[in-house]
């Protein structure tokens, strides 16, 4: 709890003269500065060397010679061997499934990894700097068994291997003379790492959904007390005397520093680059220097490692910030080197040969299969991590250091109390402030890229030849974008359905949201647990509807986290339509449009139209060329009239005049784009929109957010949206109230698959039953070759410009 805090260790800098200049995206990892398209800079400082998809954790053999990496991503995973002085690859294993769990043994000779979902310990013999043929230690049966092994630690004396797990919620123990589980204890939540003491009589567990660590006596085999922490306890770190303990909280953008001995927390060191209770940080790797007097501690979602000097525990101070690639996850130390592993790499991509079709060794029905190569430019493996080699920073280069954090950072106090805006416009600049639009139509749509709908937009930046879905098929959405307003530089902060409604949301999704969908989403198990069905992945102070409820709002949901009345999410309940359907792709959206038109009209004329309403239409998901179900063509045919259609009412009812429609796709991840794989179709649609016009500013999911809240008068839910930039330049004073003529469909909505090919045939063994479930890059290929011919290729890679401009060097560069 907050209010237990002993003291709270702030690490603000107040830096002048030194703010972020306005950029635009990049996407050269080479460029100076990389600005992501969530609107996030990147400097990374030091030298780097490759690593593969999503590295969570890294391990330093006890002589400092080897260095082992776990890359736990969607496409393929693998264990890597670096020599840490040199800085190059010795050798790599692809790893069937693996997350997380990685430690040497103390003479070196043996590594063992958690094997995910497979439920196993695998353990690789390491000789001459190469690893051997893996051995394994069984948990239990493989997925669909419910296990799921993550942290690991040894006691090498006495043969014992601790792992704890993140699905079944237990510590189980292995005696590693008989590779038999000799003790599993029972957790109740969701557990990350563990860590043994010094004299390895107490294994600390982090419990990372249950806010505590649990301590567990390896003599007497029984768990004795708990600790509690702030939100989302991972990664765990001890002083070689055992004296203290830190704890990474991600949901809480900060470190807790234990007492060991007294098992009480001396204080909580605040992570975040300025004083605010914003979630945002995701604190998420720690390291001590050789002489333990500071320590590293990785930002993720700053992209950055916080520096404090923790000579006096309980007394600690910031000493500064290093800029590091994009969401580091993990930081080590060396002698005077700081290894740090970027879980995304260094920089944003472009996907115009969009997701090819791949070799696979299992497309099962689970969320993608694995892809047995790594060129595949779906988005969901799209960013490889890398590794950085940072040499310690004297004062000077920390100082400078701290200030190129801050420039790379859009989020500041300042812009968190009043948003950009200008005088006069109906997007307020601070919560509280009236707007003339009372109410909030908030449609979320499922999976396409700009140049998939709008590629053929001679008005914006699009690209014909990666066009499927053109006028002809989505007259409503052009009518719409050309009528009101024509965004073509509006970015998704997610990569996939999984985090996507998590940023639609909340403009934030949770470690525990950004490092799991990847092992579902690469067919190797799980579940889809990420919309208001698991109480680990809700961000920590909820979502929008939960700001809605406190803020005395009305709001209600068609759809989104919601099913025909029924869902799982507290703040919810009593506010979702009774008949709306969630994710199925046997409901048209159309007939979800004439839903919300009965709930509509009926909530209208009792003078209840609630404030905020969110919309569900994910139809142009497709069913791919799954013979009897609607074809593509006619799916996403279905889902522009159904916009059209409520767009049309609403532009026809009494209360037309105070309304506003956000349009955006969750995530872009269906298919290509030539500027990059997270450029998205979005529409503002309003009496106040400034119709007509084309608005090429960098806008994103989280920018949307941040302009609804400053309408509806909330507070921003994370650093993300509260440093977004609002949409304001989509609005003008004064409003038009003429309505929308919905726009007949051009093509047969009844048109279904009736082919029988290998198209047909791949599409079978599809899941369908809810969003993403279907292996995306098998499903854009059949989707792909629905439009243009069962023998059609996607385009070859082109050369694309992701709106560079020359990044403007400060007179100070050079100082």
């Amino acid at each position: 709890m907050r209010n237990a805090r002993k003291g709270i260790v702030s690490l603000f800098f107040v830096i002048s003269g030194f703010a972020a200049t306005a950029q635009r995206p990049t996407n050269n990892p080479k460029a100076r500065q990389i600005l992501l398209p969530n609107g996030w800079s990147l400097s990374p400082a030091g030298t780097s060397l490759p690593l593969g998809d999503l590295p969570l954790n890294m391990q330093l053999s006890r002589s400092g010679q080897l260095l082992a990496v776990t890359n736990n991503g969607q496409s393929r995973q693998s264990i890597q061997l670096i020599d840490p002085k040199s800085g190059t690859l010795l050798d790599e294993k692809t790893i069937r499934k693996s997350w997380y769990g990685l430690k040497f043994s103390a003479d070196g000779k043996k590594l063992y990894a958690s094997g995910g979902n497979d439920n196993v310990i695998v353990v690789y013999p390491v000789v001459n700097k190469k690893l051997g043929a893996a051995d394994t230690l069984r948990l239990g049966q493989a997925w669909p068994k419910a296990i799921g092994p993550t942290g690991i630690d040894l006691d090498d004396a006495r043969q014992r291997l601790y792992t704890v797990t993140k699905e079944d919620n237990a510590l189980y123990v292995f005696d590693l003379k008989t590779k038999a589980v000799i003790k599993k204890v029972a957790l109740g939540h969701e557990a990350y790492s563990c860590l043994l003491s010094p004299d390895r009589r107490t294994l600390y567990i982090s419990l990372w959904g249950g806010d505590k660590i649990a301590l567990y006596d390896t003599q007497t085999g029984q768990l004795t007390g708990e600790i509690a922490t702030e939100s989302h306890p991972n990664e765990l770190l001890q002083t070689r005397n055992g004296k203290y303990l830190f704890v990474a909280n991600a949901n809480d953008n900060s470190v807790s520093v234990i007492d060991a001995g007294a098992r009480k927390v001396l204080e909580i060191i605040s992570t975040a680059l300025y004083p605010t209770k914003l979630t945002g940080s995701t604190t998420n790797g720690l390291a001590l220097s050789p002489d333990e007097k500071t320590l590293y501690i990785a930002n993720a979602d700053n992209n950055c490692l916080a520096v404090f000097d923790v000579s006096v525990p309980g007394k600690s101070s910031s000493k500064g910030f290093i800029p590091t690639g994009w969401y580091p996850t993990n930081v080590k130390t060396l002698g005077q080197k700081i290894l740090v592993a970027n879980g995304k790499g260094f920089s944003s991509l472009a996907n115009p040969a969009g997701p090819q079709p791949v070799k696979r060794s299992d497309t099962s029905g689970s969320h993608t299969g694995v892809a047995e190569q790594s060129e595949v430019q779906y988005i969901g493996g799209l960013f490889k991590g890398t590794l950085s080699f940072i040499n310690q920073p004297n004062e000077a280069q920390l100082k400078a250091y701290s200030a190129q954090v801050y420039a790379n950072s859009p989020f500041t106090k300042e812009i968190e109390n009043q948003a950009k805006g200008e005088a006069g416009n109906p997007i307020p600049r601070r919560a509280g402030e009236k707007s003339p639009i009372k109410y909030v139509f908030y449609v979320i749509k499922e999976n396409r890229t700009y140049d998939q709908i709008f590629g053929d937009m001679k008005e914006g930046n699009g690209d014909t030849t990666l066009c499927i879905f053109p006028e002809k098929v989505t007259p409503n959405h052009h009518a719409l974008a050309r009528e009101f307003v024509l965004l073509d530089n509006f970015y998704v902060n997610a990569e996939v359905s999984a985090d996507g409604h998590n940023w639609s949301m909340a403009a934030y999704a949770t470690d525990y949201t950004e490092k799991t969908w990847p092992t579902s989403y690469g067919g190797r198990g799980g579940t889809y647990d990420y919309e208001g069905t698991r109480k680990i992945a809700y961000p920590r102070d909820g979502y929008i509807w939960d700001y809605c409820q406190r803020a005395g709002l009305t709001y209600r949901s068609y759809g989104e986290f919601a099913d025909n009345g029924k869902t799982s999410l507290k703040s919810l309940e009593g506010h979702i339509s009774p008949k709306s359907p969630g994710f199925d792709l046997d409901v048209k959206d159309v007939e979800r449009v004439r839903i919300w038109q009965q709930d509509f009209d009926s909530l209208l004329a009792l003078g209840a139209v609630p404030h905020f309403n969110t919309i569900r239409l994910s139809n142009d998901h497709t069913s791919g060329q799954r013979r009897g179900k609607i074809a593509p063509v006619a799916a996403v045919a279905d889902n522009d009239l159904a916009l059209g259609q409520l767009v049309e009412h609403l532009s026809k009812s009494g209360i037309w005049k105070e309304s506003v429609i956000f349009v955006l796709e969750d995530d872009a991840q269906n298919g290509p784009d030539h500027v990059d794989a997270h450029r998205s179709p979005a529409l503002v649609i309003s009496p106040y929109t400034k119709k007509g016009t084309v608005n090429h500013t960098m806008y994103s999911t989280s920018g949307m957010l941040r302009t609804m809240e400053l309408i509806l008068g909330l507070p921003p839910m994370s650093q993300y949206d509260a440093a977004a930039l609002p949409l304001y330049g989509c609005f003008g004073a004064t409003p038009d109230l003429a309505p929308y003529h919905v726009k007949a469909a051009r093509v047969n909505l009844e048109t279904r698959n009736t082919a029988w090919n290998k198209s047909a045939e791949r599409s079978e063994h599809f899941n369908f039953a809810s969003e993403d479930a279907a292996p995306d890059l098998d499903l854009n290929e059949v989707v792909w070759k629905a439009i243009k011919g069962e023998n059609a290729v996607l385009p070859a890679p082109r050369r694309g410009a992701f709106l560079k401009l020359e990044q403007k060097r400060r007179k100070d560069d050079d100082d």
